[in-house]
């Protein structure tokens, strides 16, 4: 039963992700804390799944003797319950003010029973045929922490408090021990909520089939902070455990101030305006029958891709086209994607295009793709896309081609950006990745990464901010990456584009002083599981200038896989060169005429006027040759409509460290550079 209950906790934690609602900080209680470890990210899912099931293996053994009772009464009040059975009984769990669970002997269970009835307390009998947190878990303790030896805690970003200590915990210490006491001692449940509130936290979910905690969990917050209402949402319940009870409770949870994204729940829904007054009337009369606008009323075939609306087979070929419209207005993510400025589409946008346009003619694996021109995002307005696919050779390879082209009313045509070739088959991946994180590899810190990539002019926006552990050994890079939250979710696409990018960035960050660089060329791209939203990710060199790329999920199995990727610098003034050539004079060039001259002797005109430097007093000196200075200038102003005039000092402007010598001259140097030099001041 409890690797059932642990699967259930940890899918609807996931449940909850997928509209947007992650956890800042977890409690688990008894066997919840194993399923509370993974979703904070300290134990890895096999490690999890290990712990859950070896435990639950050894603790069939202890079936029988033993069991388990609730009680509506607080620690104190359980404690002289118990005194007067010794060792027999003792206290399981704290759950609340006034939730108390014992365990032990089921005959003296028998006896606290009749005791409480006695008193009017109301208590229940738990199904479980053996007492857990009581001195009959120490038979199995030595088995249990050598069969848990291997695992391998890590430090999770989300706060973890311990229902062992009742307190914040580091997770790096959940190692075989930490999991027998978790089964042996008492449950400090109340503990733990409370230090949950005192560190600010008002909201609780409660992620399991029954909710058995809220009562427990409301009473402790009231307790703590009896002027703030605490927010105790439950996920499922008993004989209500279908999609209809999360909705109610999402929708609880959102009306109580918990953000929910609700294109998670509503796939391809729209925010639509409240109704109006009573009297606020519109009228909307039919004017004939029409078509609906979707690909299916254009007669063609829907994409089913996030970026791609439409699919064109062309029949005298047996090649497709598929097109689509990419407008930052529209997938705001596209934004976070900025290179010295300028807003680029991802080169893992055109990998994500082609696998998809490779499934569509049964040639999955992207054999080459070679990225010929950015595509620049404009602020305002679309870009209207098409991915060609061709004809199939003869040796079933077909080739594939990236064009965009900005709004039709502009007028204009049609660019190449990536060239390639698709073929059927697959790619094995290069490297095991279950093993997690990597033996021998050495953590590289990567809390200031982004800081550090954006002074190298790498603007990632929050979209693409998706690297968050790293570490190295030897030649070989490994990370984490998990897609942000502002990337919109993994809905229409096979590898969010943000994902694998963020990936990337694991050899960017690892040469901080390597050159700005855009990925220029991918060979044998295989994508083996759509949908992910974490991957692990190990980077190798595959040659002079390229590496390997292969993602794995939580389970270490296969993503994608990467062959080679090679990478080129790419400046500030080929991006921007770029960015005009795509504006309405993108059709016109300069082009220089030869011009001949009229004539070649021409008497030379020229006055020289010198300023000698002050030996005497430098006011005076100052007011005196900005004087004589100004009558030698504005004659030759009178006289010349145009022309040059040099005016030369020396000791009149200093560099940083240096001394001005020639206060007056300074004076003069500062006057002349005036447009149209006047009377200085007396």
């Amino acid at each position: 039963m409890q690797p059932v209950l642990f699967a259930v906790m940890v899918s609807l934690a996931e449940l909850w992700k997928s509209i947007g609602v992650r956890p800042d900080a977890v409690i688990g209680h008894s066997q919840g804390e194993i399923a509370a470890a993974y979703v904070a990210g300290a134990l890895s899912l096999r490690d999890a799944a290990k712990v859950v099931t070896l435990r639950s293996a050894l603790l069939t053994g202890l079936a029988g003797p033993g069991g388990m009772v609730s009680l509506a009464c607080g620690a104190e009040q359980a404690q002289e319950l118990l005194a007067p059975f010794g060792s027999r009984i003792s206290i399981a769990a704290v759950n609340g003010p006034s939730a108390v669970v014992v365990s032990g002997e089921v005959a003296a269970l028998e006896e606290l029973i009749q005791v409480c009835a006695g008193r009017e307390l109301r208590t229940r009998r738990i199904e479980v045929d053996y007492a857990s947190h009581s001195a009959e878990v120490e038979a199995i303790q030595d088995q249990l922490v050598a069969a848990l030896a291997g695992i391998e805690p890590r430090s999770s970003r989300t706060v973890f408090f311990s229902s062992i200590t009742g307190n914040r915990l580091d997770t790096a210490s959940l190692d075989a021990d930490y999991w027998y006491r978790n089964i042996r001692q008492t449950v400090q449940f109340e503990q733990a909520v409370r230090s949950a509130c005192t560190n600010g936290y008002r909201t609780f979910i409660e992620s399991s089939p029954h909710p058995a905690l809220i009562a427990g969990i409301e009473d402790t917050a009231t307790d703590c902070a009896p002027d703030s209402e605490p927010v105790v949402v439950p996920t499922l319940g008993r004989e209500d455990g279908g999609l209809d009870r999360f909705l109610l409770s999402a929708a609880s949870a959102f009306v109580s101030g918990v953000q929910v994204d609700w294109r998670g729940v509503l796939d391809g829904s729209r925010f639509v305006e409240l109704p109006t007054y009573a009297f606020e009337k519109r009228r909307f009369w039919l004017s004939g029958e029409g078509m609906g606008a979707d690909a299916s009323g254009l007669g063609l075939t829907a994409g089913q891709h996030a970026l791609l609306g439409a699919v064109v087979e062309l029949p005298a070929s047996g090649g497709v086209v598929l097109t689509g419209r990419l407008s930052i207005s529209s997938q705001a993510w596209l934004a976070d994607h900025a290179v010295s400025g300028v807003v680029v589409f991802p080169g893992t946008g055109f990998v994500e295009l082609a696998i998809r346009a490779g499934d569509e003619v049964g040639c999955p694996v992207v054999e080459e793709l070679t990225l010929r021109t950015p595509l620049l995002l404009p602020a305002s307005g679309s870009v209207a896309l098409q991915v060609i696919v061709g004809a199939a050779t003869e040796s079933a390879e077909r080739s594939v081609s990236v064009y965009s082209r900005a709004d039709v009313d502009a007028g204009s045509v049609w660019v190449c950006h990536a060239e390639g070739t698709l073929r059927a088959g697959t790619v094995e991946p290069a490297a095991d990745l279950s093993v997690w994180p990597p033996a021998g590899a050495t953590a590289v810190a990567v809390s200031d990464g982004y800081q550090r990539l954006a002074e190298r002019g790498y603007g990632y926006g929050p979209a693409f901010r998706g690297l968050t552990a790293m570490w190295a050994r030897g030649d070989e890079l490994f990370a984490e990456v998990r897609l942000p939250e502002a990337a919109g979710g993994v809905t229409g696409f096979g590898l969010h584009p943000a994902l694998l990018d963020a990936a990337l960035h694991t050899a960017v960050m690892a040469n901080p002083d390597a050159e700005l660089v855009l990925p220029f060329s991918w060979q044998r791209v295989s994508l083996h599981a759509s949908g992910a939203s974490a991957v692990r990710v190990r980077i190798a060199p595959a040659g002079p200038s390229a590496v390997s790329v292969e993602l794995a999920d939580d389970l270490g199995l296969p993503v994608l896989s990467v062959a080679a990727m090679v990478a080129r610098p790419v400046s500030e003034q080929q991006l921007r060169a770029v960015l005009s050539g795509a504006g309405p004079d993108r059709l016109f060039e300069v082009i220089w005429s030869p011009a001949t001259a009229t004539s070649t002797d021409a008497p030379a005109s020229y006055r020289v006027f010198e300023c000698a430097a002050a030996v005497d007093d430098p006011v005076t000196a100052t007011y005196e040759r900005t004087h004589h200075a100004l009558a030698a200038v504005q004659p030759w102003l009178a006289e010349h409509a145009s022309g040059v005039l040099l005016m030369v000092t020396r000791g009149a402007v200093a560099l940083p460290g240096e001394d001005v010598t020639d206060l007056a001259g300074a004076a003069v140097w500062g006057w002349c550079g005036q447009p149209k030099p006047k009377t200085p001041a007396g």
